[in-house]
């Protein structure tokens, strides 16, 4: 593909670079069109960007050229507003080439022995490594542990670009100005799904290149649609501080549900201590128990951080203890069920259950590292016969952690049931109505606060 309209053809050096954000005659590459890069795409789209969304997933690349979403909280008519100003999907990395900047948005999951699983960013490097050019500004934007766009990003660039001539841009390896390599800077995600509230404009966004000129181009890139930019010293430390905001709600996650096992057994209502201590103005943050964590980031940012601490000799005992408290959620939700069932004169063993909601949050299509799916598979061990609820997923099938294959049943007859677990509060849910007609309910979020019953069990 022949690059048409970039900054390199029409001015030179840094300052054109920076001239072509401000006239909006950059383009703009996005790899990955998830729950972090559509978004993106959007952000971009609207502030008069043309935009070109790269992924491997042919569905998604013809959904949106369709004019459709495959989103929930994302309505078709963003997608043809952006269409509109010039955004389109394809699967061609060598597209590459035209873009003047590209931001990679893919996964970074967790292999099975809690040892990060780098497939999806390297394969990505290596694909576009062949396609880059001079004057290209890469920013990575996966959550990642320290080290990671030096360690891989950069080399992989460097790599392909030996025989080429094109390198990654350090300090002093050129005048400040000139644009003789490629700009790489990382700056993550901080994506939050289903907040309404929180427009993502006014995310701060975090950056740290692997020099200034990189920090420069990304903070003028991501100030034209962010209203405040971070830069940072290094990738190294925009890393970092993308594991100490998740990281730090992942240990008070796991404090609280630490506490609430405590608090059963002293027959002590967790969520009323919560609420109690939140009235303190000052020096207390509320954090509330659930039946695990889920999302990309809470459930497997302490495990690449302990991962990154091993190699320094470092043992992150803490970090290490509050995933491990929190992957447990799941097994103490069953054995709450299954005591709640037993006071019912029901075996766990051979129970009918209904689980509502097994998305990993309230009212988000999106069932990454969600704690429902081991509940579920958990209660099938124990013999129970299992269905589900979700107003968002249909099916469920096969994915990296599961292998469900459940459609979802609707929420009628509920006294055929043994018991209703609520796993996920969809706020689409009559939690009253629920109550009535249920034999059992076993609440792990707190969903029945308002109901005063004794079918309820809170777990």
């Amino acid at each position: 593909m022949t690059p048409t309209n970039l900054a390199a053809t029409t001015t030179t050096g840094l300052d054109g670079w920076l001239a072509a954000i401000d006239r909006r005659t950059a383009r703009v590459g996005i790899i990955g069109l998830g729950y972090v890069g559509l978004p993106l795409t959007l952000l971009f789209s609207e502030e008069k960007f043309r935009v070109t969304g790269f992924d491997i997933d042919a569905l998604k690349v013809s959904t949106l050229n369709a004019g459709d979403s495959y989103i929930h909280r994302i309505e078709t008519d963003h997608i043809q507003a952006a269409q509109a100003s010039g955004f389109r999907a394809t699967s061609d990395f060598s597209e590459i080439t035209g873009m003047d900047a590209v931001l990679i948005c893919v996964p970074t999951p967790l292999n099975e022995d809690h040892t990060p699983d780098m497939s999806y960013v390297v394969s990505t490097i290596e694909s576009i490594a062949p396609h880059l050019r001079a004057g290209q500004l890469v920013v990575l934007e996966s959550t990642t542990y320290p080290g990671t766009t030096e360690e891989i990003v950069v080399e992989t660039i460097n790599r392909h670009g030996a025989g080429k001539g094109v390198r990654v841009l350090r300090n002093g390896a050129a005048p400040s100005n000139e644009l003789d390599g490629v700009m790489v800077a990382f700056s993550p995600e901080r994506e939050d799904p289903g907040n309404m509230i929180t427009p993502r404009r006014e995310i701060p966004k975090v950056i740290g290149g692997v020099d200034t000129r990189a920090t420069a181009a990304a903070s003028t890139l991501y100030g034209s649609v962010f209203r405040k930019t971070v830069p940072m010293s290094s990738p190294a430390a925009a890393e970092m501080t993308k594991l100490l905001e998740n990281i730090y709600r992942c240990v008070n996650i796991a404090l609280v549900n630490e506490l609430k096992q405590l608090c059963g057994p002293m027959g002590i209502d967790i969520w009323e201590v919560i609420e109690a201590a939140a009235t303190k103005p000052f020096g207390f943050q509320a954090f509330y128990p659930g039946p695990g964590v889920g999302g990309h980031c809470i459930p497997v940012d302490p495990f690449y951080l302990n991962w990154k601490a091993q190699q320094f000799g470092v043992q992150a005992k803490f970090i290490e203890l509050a995933g491990e408290v929190n992957e447990a959620m799941p097994a103490y939700v069953v054995q709450c069920a299954a005591r709640a069932l037993e006071r019912n004169g029901v075996a766990i063993k051979g129970a009918k259950v209904l689980v509502l909601g097994v998305a990993y949050k309230r009212d988000v299509d999106d069932l990454r590292e969600s704690p429902s799916l081991i509940v579920i598979e958990k209660l099938r061990q124990a013999g129970a016969q299992v269905e589900y609820n979700d107003p968002f997923f249909p099916e469920v099938g096969r994915g990296r952690h599961y292998d469900l294959h459940m459609r979802s049943t609707p929420i009628e007859n509920l006294d055929r049931f043994d018991c209703v677990l609520i796993l996920t509060d969809h706020s689409l849910y009559n939690y009253g109505e629920i109550v009535s007609q249920a034999k059992l309910v076993v609440d792990s979020r707190n969903a029945t606060r308002s109901i005063d019953s004794p079918k309820i069990v809170r777990c």
